[in-house]
């Protein structure tokens, strides 16, 4: 399966969202969407997903060229979008948010609570994953909800999965988790990530395009993309009292307490700044506060 995105232009009023963007995205790939708020990422994963139509380019899926209406029209058609705010009843079970959305029921209007447990806990086998099912989803970590609705539309068939920001809230196991659960069952499908914690990003992502301005302005591997920045990112150890000075003038974008009231930094710069840095091999968030010197890693949100 293929989607090809081309030509993708947006506005709201004056305000010119999308400029020109073109994507493709494969089956067996993560696709990682990297940029500042305002940036288009969310604009541009509406646009495929019908909550907003595009003012001009073409969206083909395996070269024929699609548009859907509604996002329930594109479920319905294997393509989902599971937003930051989730789609979750907290008043009802987890089993019971995994099926109410099923578009198949039975004439009284309800499936058959045994066979929706043992369907549930099959998938949920097949994916190595494990859910509280029968607890109320309001009594369940961020983590179980977020993996509930990915599995919703797992069970759904969706052959295109489309997230936003989906580690938010979560605390490092259920990162972890859900960067696990996402690797798996990615192989037969697309999926594509907006998030702005680019470290999660660094473990599972295949490609990533990274979009400036309403612009894709870079697609590559992280391998590929990080070259930009080769020798470009240091690291050394300062006393504490100079650490003030050092954030004044430095882009410093690590550091850590070491013994004797010293502090090691990691800082990025064209060459050095301080005697005895060395270079350090890049990251991708490394790339990305390059990229956006002004981003606050812990403040951003979208």
């Amino acid at each position: 399966m293929e989607i090809v995105m081309s030509g993708i232009a947006k506005a709201f009023g004056t305000n010119q969202v999308l400029r020109d963007v073109s994507i493709t995205l494969k089956e067996g790939e993560v696709h990682a969407l990297m940029g500042e708020n305002g940036a288009g990422k969310s604009t541009l994963m509406n646009i495929l997903t019908g909550i907003h139509k595009a003012d001009a380019g073409k969206i083909t899926i395996d070269g024929v060229e699609r548009t859907f209406p509604n996002p329930r029209e594109a479920e319905l058609n294997g393509v989902a979008f599971i937003h930051q705010e989730l789609n979750i009843w907290p008043n009802l079970t987890l089993l019971e948010n995994l099926y109410l959305m099923r578009p198949k029921r039975n004439k009284f209007g309800m499936l058959d609570k045994k066979a929706m447990l043992e369907e549930a806990q099959n998938t949920c086998r097949e994916l190595g994953i494990e859910l509280p099912l029968t607890t109320e989803a309001g009594l369940c970590s961020v983590g179980h909800q977020q993996m509930t609705e990915i599995l919703r539309i797992l069970m759904l068939d969706a052959k295109v999965v489309i997230m936003d920001e989906p580690t938010a809230g979560l605390d490092p196991g259920e990162r972890v988790r859900l960067r696990n659960f996402i690797s798996e069952f990615s192989h037969d499908r697309i999926v594509l990530i907006s998030t702005h914690i680019v470290s999660d990003i660094e473990y599972i992502s295949t490609r990533n395009a990274i979009m400036k301005a309403g612009e894709i302005v870079d697609v590559g591997t992280t391998a590929e993309l990080v070259k930009q920045i080769e020798g470009k990112v240091w690291n050394c150890t300062i006393p504490a009292s100079k650490l003030p000075e050092c954030e004044m003038r430095l882009h410093i974008i690590n550091q850590r307490g070491e013994d004797h009231n010293q502090v090691s930094i990691r800082y990025l710069s064209e060459h050095s700044e301080i005697d005895g840095s060395v270079t350090t091999e890049p990251r991708l968030e490394d790339l990305y506060l390059w990229l956006f010197p002004q981003t606050d890693l812990e403040k951003e949100d979208r």
